[in-house]
């Protein structure tokens, strides 16, 4: 049975932050000035996480008002059937069990949905994962020549390519010497021909990550790999022009992460060598599972148990925390507050931290999949504004790019600021203005300083006492009341990695709950996929499908057809 999702605008809490929000009039400066403990009131800890709200534009009031709308709106109970396992995916009538990914063997009771025992589930393949992750580290694993492998290429899309690109990519200085990843994704030629061009088909290993095995530009790529694979291992003379040579290079240079055993054994992949995952792990909620293979294998497994182990620690928290200390609460409902009170639209992730530059483009995914939606998880129109723009670039780039409009641009964006402690690589610059300087250490000052002046801003006689000629002092004037949150962590381990993602999906979860929402499925990817199938014979030449576009798409295909060289 479907439950009706609480409308939020019909609450009392909605009511009174309405009116809270009319009479709010922010100033962070007297906030900060009158209350010598806001910082330390409004900062929480989960985790390894050290999270200071302080710089938010929120009084006690406010907090507690949204609070109260996260209890009428039945967060709660929609929290404890996401762990048990209902299905709260309506559309898809699935289980929402990310969750289960990373619980431990050791967690009791058993979690059994659907009459199936997921922790066993979980735990078998999450032990596949392992051997197979241990093989190729060791060298146990070869190719047809029996070279070890030097470079794993993962082949996916989404989820199957933005979580694991973004978590290598984060977790560098854990990768093994001697290992390489890459990815392939775009269906764009260019990005499958770049990828391998420089490779030795004899220590390549590619991983096909489709839970169908049936995503077209997954597939196209995979089978582009291929004849590379064996043109490139024919012209080494390390195959043999026959049938059975080129089904043993795909058998020892092929995996997958996929459940289509039949699928995966008609590409000529051995399904042993097919790691499983299932219906109800979303793509944008996969790092952890299966599809993390060649994270697993660039880090090993223990640092991949560490980062399974980060996502437990905060969904224990988000599970059990009374939502005044819960972060994810806290900040899913911070971003309610900005996008339906004071009118934001997008919403800025700014890692200091260079190896976390993906961040921002796997959380476009992560959040704008799951809540860009216009109707409610019962089929009845939203009553208000839903989702965010999710946009960001680490700094300090960042600050010569776009720091330009949320300083002193006109539109409300609330920031995330994210750092680490202790960098992995402690340079020193001889050279510095000030004599020997610590390189991070210079790096945070901007991470410090940058929210203190977005919060506080610089006032007209601030900027006349500094000197500034009296024509030119507008333009110098910096507003503050910028809102940001600041993250920061010991250092970008495993587990703070997988501690800051399951942070931002139960960030998500909140925020949908809150405007009813099914923030699992993604029925909007699709239209554009079922047109592209259709389109594809009118771009190959088939004039009579070309006579059936709309002139607009007729004329752009008949431009391509009439430039194509």
């Amino acid at each position: 049975m479907t439950i009706t999702p609480i409308d939020a605008t019909t609450t009392a809490a909605w009511e009174a932050l309405t009116a809270h929000q009319t009479s709010l009039e922010p100033d962070l400066r007297a906030w900060f000035a009158a209350d010598h403990d806001r910082a330390s009131r409004l900062t929480r800890t989960v985790g390894d996480l050290h999270v200071d709200l302080s710089k938010n534009l929120v009084t006690d009031q406010t907090l507690a008002l949204l609070v109260q709308l996260a209890g009428e709106v039945g967060l709660a109970g929609r929290i404890d059937a996401m762990f048990a396992g209902e299905h709260i995916n309506v559309t898809e009538d699935r289980a929402v069990l990310h969750t289960a990914l990373r619980r431990p063997a050791s967690a009791t009771p058993p979690l059994i949905v659907d009459g199936q025992d997921v922790d066993a589930d979980v735990q078998a393949v999450l032990a596949q994962v392992d051997a197979f992750a241990d093989k190729v580290r060791s060298g146990a694993w070869t190719g047809v020549t029996g070279a070890r492998v030097a470079t794993v290429v993962n082949i996916g899309i989404g989820g199957s390519d933005l979580g694991p690109v973004m978590a290598y990519e984060a977790l560098k200085p854990y990768v093994a010497d001697g290992l390489t990843v890459r990815f392939v994704s775009n269906i764009d030629p260019a990005d499958v021909a770049e990828t391998v061009k420089d490779l030795d088909p004899t220590t390549t290993l590619f991983i096909v990550a489709s839970k169908t095995f049936g995503t077209l530009e997954t597939l196209t790529n995979a089978r582009l790999a291929r004849a590379w694979l064996w043109e490139q291992l024919l012209a080494a003379g390390a195959i043999e022009d026959t049938e059975a040579a080129r089904t043993e290079a795909v058998a020892r240079h092929f995996v997958a992460v996929s459940t289509a055993l039949d699928k995966v054994a008609e590409f000529g992949i051995d399904p042993a060598n097919a790691f499983g995952f299932w219906d109800w792990v979303g793509g944008r909620y996969s790092v952890d599972s299966a599809i993390g293979t060649s994270l697993a294998i660039a880090v090993g497994p223990h640092n991949f148990r560490a980062f399974l182990n980060g996502f437990h620690t905060v969904d224990e928290h988000f599970r059990t925390v009374p939502f005044e200390q819960n972060v994810p609460v806290l900040m899913g409902l911070l971003n309610v507050w900005y996008v339906n009170f004071l009118g934001a639209h997008t919403h800025a992730v700014l890692p200091y931290a260079q190896y976390l530059h993906r961040f921002a483009a796997y959380l476009q995914q992560l959040t704008m999949e799951s809540n860009g939606k216009s109707v409610r998880w019962d089929g009845t129109p939203v009553t208000t504004q839903t989702g965010e723009i999710f946009w960001g670039e680490p700094g300090t780039n960042g600050q010569h790019a776009f720091y330009q409009l949320i300083h002193q641009g006109t539109r409300l964006i609330p920031a995330d600021f994210i750092a680490v402690a202790t960098p992995a690589h402690p340079l020193r610059d001889a050279g510095s203005p000030g004599g020997e300087a610590d390189v991070h250490e210079l790096f945070l000052a901007n991470f410090f300083a940058q929210t203190k002046a977005l919060a506080f801003g610089m006032t007209a006689d601030e900027v006349r006492a500094a000197g500034v000629a009296e024509e030119i002092v507008p333009a110098r004037v910096f507003s503050g009341n910028r809102p940001t949150t600041s993250i920061m962590a010991p250092a970008l381990t495993p587990g703070v990695l997988g501690q800051l993602i399951a942070l931002y999906e139960h960030i998500t979860f909140v925020q949908g709950i809150v405007w009813g929402v099914d923030s699992f499925d993604q029925w909007g990817v699709q239209l554009g996929k079922l047109l592209a199938v259709e389109i594809a014979p009118a771009v190959a030449g088939d004039a009579d499908v070309l006579a059936t576009q709309d002139a607009s798409t007729r004329g752009l295909i008949e431009y391509y057809r009439a430039n194509r060289t």
